[in-house]
């Protein structure tokens, strides 16, 4: 299940949250690169990053799964902020750039469809950058943060999941070395943690990320859709398909 919208807002203002989005935020700095003139989407509960690295995109979006709400997005301006399911994305066939993922793939119901509709929206050599869990990690035991709910994953798991939605890996980092304690009364040894653990104990990373790059040398493979959804039109009753069908048995006779 999904963490509510309100209370990933309130972790990411209090002082554990800010220094789980600073470590994320300078391991996504090594993968990042340049993103002038391109178009952004952040998927999941991305706000903290979309910040920091969508200022000299040509249009940055965002996107939040129905299951966990959405907030107002950019603060102070108008919203490009919408609610969505995530695999079934609102946007145009090879439309987005770049598109960084927090806290949605751990609680997908399908991950590869959910890579699946990625891939569609992305364009040609488009990049996806994924931020998930680490199975080996000590934030996946505690569930005092958002980390620690939803699936973890191992690299080959990740690994796999993109591969099927011809999804290239292309870069590794690693982030949240520290243990999920208060942070506030000893900064610098949080710091010389994490300083430490990406040298010595990557492995044992909080979370894992991914840099992935579309695949356009591949035949997309025909799967039919596995989504659990069903839609029912609310302004039809519910037994008037087996009424017309019994009246026009009755006419035939």
């Amino acid at each position: 299940m999904l963490t509510d919208v309100t209370d990933l807002r309130e972790y990411y203002f209090s002082p554990l949250g800010i220094a789980s989005a600073n470590s994320i935020t300078t391991a996504l700095i090594s993968l990042w690169g340049e993103t002038k003139n391109e178009r952004i989407l952040g998927l999941g509960y991305t706000t903290p990053w979309l910040d920091r690295f969508g200022g000299d995109a040509e249009r940055t979006l965002n996107l939040m799964p129905a299951a966990q709400g959405a907030v107002h997005w950019p603060y102070g301006q108008p919203s490009a902020t919408a609610l969505t399911f995530e695999e079934e994305l609102p946007l145009a066939d090879a439309s987005i750039d770049r598109v960084i993922m927090v806290h949605l793939l751990e609680h997908s119901e399908n991950p590869p469809e959910t890579l699946r509709e990625i891939w569609r929206i992305l364009a040609p050599n488009g990049k996806l950058f994924v931020v998930v869990p680490n199975r080996r990690g000590l934030w996946a035991r505690f569930e005092h943060t958002p980390f620690g709910t939803g699936r973890p994953f191992s690299k080959r798991q990740l690994t796999h999941f993109l591969q099927s939605a011809l999804l290239t890996p292309s870069s590794w980092s690693d982030a949240l070395h520290f243990p999920p304690g208060k942070v506030n009364k000893r900064p610098r040894f949080r710091k010389k943690l994490e300083t430490l653990g990406r040298r010595f104990w990557p492995v044992f990373s909080g979370v894992i990320l991914v840099e992935a790059t579309k695949n356009l040398y591949q035949g997309v493979p025909a799967i039919s859709r596995q989504s659990r959804r069903v839609f029912v039109p609310v302004l039809v009753p519910q037994g008037s398909s087996q009424t017309t069908s019994r009246q026009k048995s009755t006419k035939s006779l």
